[in-house]
């Protein structure tokens, strides 16, 4: 006997429910504002939208259907089952936090704040939930198929993201690592920033600013291209390290591989530093195109 689907919202904490956790009282949190220039009056606003779309979308649930709820920061510690449909009620950045713990399920993105928002993946108002729901749901459901981009590590770490991967030191020091790009004629000793590999949904994000600021003659892929970008952040010349291969294409089944020449270095995917894989000295990561894409109801 088959389950129902389980309806996930995701959401993350609204900024003015950070400001009551810090100051305390709406009063407090209004003249902490007010200092700085501000007013709370938006944020309160923009915070009773948020909850009137997840209100709005949990009563479009349908009754037979099973549901849960996760918060941003508790994204890595839940299990997402084969039947789920994922409803991302926020901002575009939710969707691509959600992405890297999906592996196909259905996602709706709600958007809870228009014209604030880009929309590029919370595409859709909270009116229209329900409809979007029972279509997800089904057989043959429409979604756009968005490449993602995955790290693996000689240990079978896995990491995998929605817009980029980044691999660098934690802090503020130098990336030592000794880089192999497929398709390139040699490998080269490097001391960097670190390297970014981005996909098309990312180009409108870190990639694109990297892109531009060298720019780069690599055209941006789409969202659905099955190729991704990769540059090295300020890769520094000297005796021992070079800075001959700092940018390039990666298509289906094609790599890039560092292998660490530094005390730790850390992988992060789209922002979320505290869900990282560690590397230390000798071991190798393979960064890719991803198997797996994030399914985006149209």
């Amino acid at each position: 006997m088959s389950l129902a689907p389980r309806a996930v919202l995701v959401h993350r904490t609204t900024e003015y429910e950070e400001l009551l956790a810090r100051h305390g009282t709406h009063g407090q949190a209004a003249f902490f504002l007010a200092g700085r220039g501000r007013s709370i009056d938006e944020v309160a606003l923009r915070h009773h939208r948020t909850q009137q779309a997840l209100t709005d979308v949990a009563a479009a649930v349908p009754l037979q259907w099973r549901r849960s709820r996760v918060e941003r920061r508790d994204l890595d510690r839940f299990l997402f089952g084969p039947e789920d449909v994922v409803i991302v009620v926020g901002q575009d950045g939710l969707v691509a936090n959600a992405a890297k713990y999906l592996s196909g399920q259905p996602v709706v993105g709600i958007d809870t704040d228009p014209g604030r928002n880009p929309g590029v993946l919370v595409r859709h108002r909270a009116r229209d939930a329900a409809a979007l729901l029972r279509s997800a749901a089904a057989p043959g459901a429409q979604v756009d198929s968005l490449t993602m981009v995955e790290a693996v590590a000689d240990d079978t770490q896995r990491l995998i993201a929605l817009n980029e991967i980044y691999l660098g030191p934690p802090g503020h020091q130098t990336a030592r690592y000794h880089l192999t790009a497929d398709g390139a004629p040699r490998a080269e000793a490097q001391a960097s920033s670190g390297v970014l590999v981005g996909t098309g949904t990312g180009a409108t994000g870190w990639l694109r600013s990297l892109w531009l600021e060298r720019g780069s003659e690599l055209s941006l892929p789409a969202p659905s291209d099955p190729r991704l970008l990769w540059f090295v952040r300020e890769a520094w010349p000297s005796p021992a390290t070079g800075t001959s291969l700092v940018a390039g294409e990666l298509g289906r089944g094609q790599g890039l591989e560092l292998t660490v020449e530094s005390d730790r270095l850390v992988v992060f995917g789209d922002g979320m530093e505290s869900d990282a894989l560690e590397l230390t000295w000798g071991q190798t990561v393979r960064l890719g195109v991803c198997a797996t894409s994030l399914r985006l109801a149209v």
